[in-house]
């Protein structure tokens, strides 16, 4: 072949360090909007960006030329960079040093945007925590507890 091709839909989950700072309504919109440019930066198509006020779910294209581990690590420090300029709320934000990276099969995206899209609805009866227990459960994802998100 004399071109290289792929299309990686991932599901990318990061919350966020401290427990007493919260994504604020009034920037959450903001913040995914940032987030989508930082991945159209890095050749990454950004599908749908939402969350909560303590994580974000991403679902975005894995360029061919990079690795998930440098995708999210870039799209982490950049949004926390820029969230630290936004208001004096957010001059100690850091996300969690881990994250959450799941394959979606093409079939799935329309699923997983729902999904997203509802994650205050979702939130309202589900923790964060329940949350990813169940994704790594439905991943066969095995895991340390000792470094397992906390509510």
């Amino acid at each position: 072949m004399g071109q290289s091709l792929s299309k990686v839909y991932l599901h990318t989950i990061f919350h966020i360090k401290a427990q007493g700072i919260s994504i604020l309504p009034e920037t959450r919109e903001a913040l995914y909007a940032y987030i989508g440019g930082i991945t159209r930066t890095m050749e990454s198509a950004c599908i749908m960006a939402g969350g909560t006020t303590d994580h974000v779910h991403l679902l975005c294209t894995l360029p061919r030329t990079i690795s998930i581990a440098k995708l999210v690590e870039e799209i982490k420090r950049a949004s926390s960079k820029w969230l630290k300029t936004q208001d004096c709320h957010y001059a100690k934000f850091e996300w969690q040093a881990g994250y959450g990276a799941f394959s979606v099969s093409q079939s799935q995206v329309e699923k997983v945007k729902t999904y997203i899209n509802n994650q205050m609805e979702h939130h309202a009866h589900k923790s964060a925590a329940d949350e990813y227990m169940d994704l790594l459960a439905a991943y066969e994802t095995e895991y340390d507890p000792r470094y397992f998100l906390r509510d």
